[in-house]
């Protein structure tokens, strides 16, 4: 095993009479996400991840069958990312390894001794095996079919369709780097975004005469190029510049952000919309391809907060006044554009908080959205093919890609993915809660019991936090792969007899702009640690929870907030896994620091905003830290740094607090080995089984291992 671990896997079930699965059987169901359908609407392509091995499935009409184009059949942690169909369906370009979340240096976790690269590949749908094409990322194809625009470093170059003829494209300066590259419809330009750090410009260029334009420059942010249908013209986003943009801080209201429309010919822009000041005067996008969609009719439809409520707005491309598509109370988030732009299909929580259902809405308004599912299932991420098909999930079945028919039944493409020993029938249905906060606000929860739980009987507790903090824990598998992880996780834990309380603290989406945005959160004062109060006493109040016996873990953000449960109340809750946990807000600078030769006035409002980011971080308060923890981390983190680990740990040693470590060279925040998910679940489930069989194996000095 690729760690360091003072513990052994003994993964006692001292809660359960006899574990019904494990482990590995709850997390051997394959996680499918990426869905791309083509252009011509007879197929679709969709990632499958199956213990690791990370393959492209597709299916096409009539019967949409899905089968497998790719054979990558090792757990090496290569993702794939990046689909780009051929305009007649018949390939598939993809990329392959790399870090598609932050970029750099290619992650290794699998210690191969090949340095791992980021390369193109094509795959055909008749049969013949993938290949390798080039080096690089994000790839394009022309509508013509015969060339596709892709990133390398940062930079534009071309390749034709059977990997020959590498050319270098565009240019861009050493400080800038290219991305969202957009073929025009009639396949003559590319537009793409050039990020320069404080601002970034809509590039254009036309590889027939090698020229290249940048539109309506200014000191903005423009981003999110979409190309009207005739391919006269583009709209993008210009976000207002600000020279101190903290990140973890409260955006409620700002500049406002617009849309703008230029000519393709001329490079002449205008104003088409601009964002209301007050609430949605900061951008919020969806999950989707576009941030802005150029639908029939001549539309731009759009996401705005104006309500509170992150909603879709449509207005001409010419301007006016903009019209609410999707009102009510819910958050709008997976969003895609029908191929003849005559409809929107959504995902939202509208009627249904803690889950997502797929809704359609009429581009030109006038109509209230139609509801496409409903019920007790979670359907996101929609593909408008010739048929709708989307990705979705329940209590016990992980994400999966189905199918709406012409008839309106619903099935799923490829349902002999899921291994036989997947133990669907013995997971738990969790229960919404509310709980209230130490200071009064009242939070969502997830509740998972342990099966045949009675009256009778007092049971160990288990509170989780998710990462981010900008996520939502759901009422089944989540739609992202490190929370379907999670949740996998805690239905185990809930099989094994703990009682087990997923918290939505603050900060956290589906809830409206302001929950999001929540006053003091962070390291703006931690105020979330009120959540993490209200639900440790929530589960201390119930009678069948044992109240000397409430653990705590989560990841990332929730890492964060275990961290923060320790160290400031080690007398509520007895044990915790942290998994690469924030641990220090001031040593990130990002989230306080004041431009550089500040005036006076400038610099101590740095210090004073890194005082508090220290106050509001569990380093602060490790001195009340008396409960044992076990912390988890891969040492190539590049979203939480591996330092932040190093230092609890010498603050731990000093006091001293027991504590246990399992670390994954190599490994990036969202560990991209699924052994590595299996080995730091088993730990953390043997962790919790040796320190919460009683109440008094607690605060002994750690020993090395």
């Amino acid at each position: 095993m690729k760690a360091l671990l003072g513990i052994a896997f003994s993964v006692v079930a001292c809660f359960a009479a006899s574990s019904s699965f494990t482990i590995d059987q709850v997390m051997s169901a394959p996680f499918a996400s990426n869905l791309v359908a083509a252009p011509a609407g007879n197929r679709v392509a969709w990632l499958l991840n199956e213990g690791g091995r990370r393959n492209i499935w597709i299916a096409e009409a009539p019967n949409w069958k899905g089968r497998r184009v790719t054979n990558f059949n090792a757990d090496d942690g290569q993702d794939i990312a990046d689909f780009a169909w051929a305009p007649d369906g018949s390939y598939l370009l993809f990329a392959r390894g790399g870090d598609f979340e932050n970029g750099g240096e290619n992650p290794n976790p699998d210690w191969s001794p090949t340095k791992p690269e980021q390369a193109i590949w094509s795959v055909g749908m008749d049969g013949t095996p993938a290949k390798k094409l080039t080096e690089g990322q994000a790839p394009v194809i022309s509508p013509k079919g015969d060339v596709a625009a892709f990133i390398r470093n940062g930079q534009i170059f071309t390749v034709t369709s059977a990997g020959e003829n590498v050319k270098s494209a565009v240019v861009e300066r050493s400080t800038a780097k290219a991305g969202d590259l957009q073929w025009s419809p009639d396949g003559s330009s590319i537009a793409f975004v050039s990020a320069r750090g404080n601002h970034s410009f809509i590039g254009l260029y036309t590889p027939s005469d090698h020229k290249l334009r940048y539109l309506d420059a200014s000191v903005d942010r423009d981003s999110e190029p979409v190309w009207s249908p005739d391919s006269s013209h583009l709209a993008y986003l210009r976000i207002p510049a600000t020279s101190r943009d903290f990140m973890f801080h409260v955006h409620r209201e700002g500049e406002p952000w617009s849309i703008r429309v230029a000519d393709a010919k001329t490079g002449a822009a205008h104003e088409v919309f601009r964002a209301d000041r007050g609430p949605g005067s900061l951008f919020h996008g969806v999950v989707a391809d576009h941030q802005i969609f150029w639908a029939s009719g001549n539309r731009l439809v759009f996401p705005w907060e104006r309500t509170g409520w992150c909603h879709l707005y449509s207005i001409s491309a010419d301007g006016g006044k903009p019209m609410e598509l999707t009102p009510g109370e819910g958050e709008v988030e997976h969003v895609a554009l029908s191929r003849d732009g005559r409809s929107v299909y959504f995902s939202a929580n509208f009627k249904d908080i803690d889950r997502r259902h797929l809704w359609s809405v009429n581009p030109a308004g006038g109509q209230a959205p139609k509801e496409i599912t409903s019920g007790e299932g979670i359907e996101w991420e929609p593909a408008p093919a010739s048929a709708l098909v989307f990705l979705a999930s329940t209590y016990n079945e992980a994400a999966h890609a189905m199918v709406r028919t012409a008839d309106g039944k619903l099935q799923p493409l490829a349902p002999e993915a899921t291994p036989a020993d997947f133990p669907a029938q013995s997971l738990v249905k969790p229960q919404p809660v509310m709980i209230t906060a130490a200071d009064g606000l009242q939070i969502h929860g997830q509740l998972f019991l342990p099966p045949g739980n009675s009256n009778g009987e007092r049971h160990p507790a288990l509170v989780f936090f998710h990462g981010g903090s900008r996520r939502q824990m759901l009422l089944g598998f989540h739609y992202m792969y490190y929370y379907s992880n999670a949740y996998s996780l805690n239905q185990y834990l809930a099989n094994q007899g703990y009682i087990v309380l997923s918290v939505n603290y603050r900060s956290g989406i589906g809830y409206g702009l302001n929950f999001r945005e929540a006053l003091h959160y962070g390291p703006a004062g931690a105020s979330e640690f009120n959540d993490v109060i209200g639900a440790g006493l929530y589960l201390k109040s119930r009678p069948d929870v044992d109240a000397k016996r409430i653990g705590v873990w989560g990841g990332s953000y929730g890492g964060y907030l275990t961290a923060m449960a320790l160290s400031r109340a080690s007398d509520l809750f007895a044990a915790g896994v942290d998994f690469h946990g924030v641990h220090d807000w001031s040593t990130l600078r990002s989230v306080y620091s004041a431009p550089a030769g500040g005036n006076p006035a400038e610099r101590n409002t740095e210090q004073e905003a890194a005082r508090i980011a220290f106050e509001s971080s569990p380093m602060a308060s490790v001195g009340g830290w008396r409960s044992p923890v076990l912390l988890i981390h891969g040492d190539d983190d590049r979203n939480v740094s591996f330092s932040q680990t190093v230092m609890l740990v010498e603050a731990l040693r000093k006091l001293p607090v027991d504590f246990e470590e399992l670390i994954f060279p190599n490994e990036i925040h969202d560990f991209l080995m699924h052994q590595h998910w299996v080995d730091a679940y088993k730990a953390t489930a043997d962790f919790f089984a040796r320190r919460l069989r009683s109440g008094t194996e607690r605060a002994q000095p750690h020993t090395e291992p």
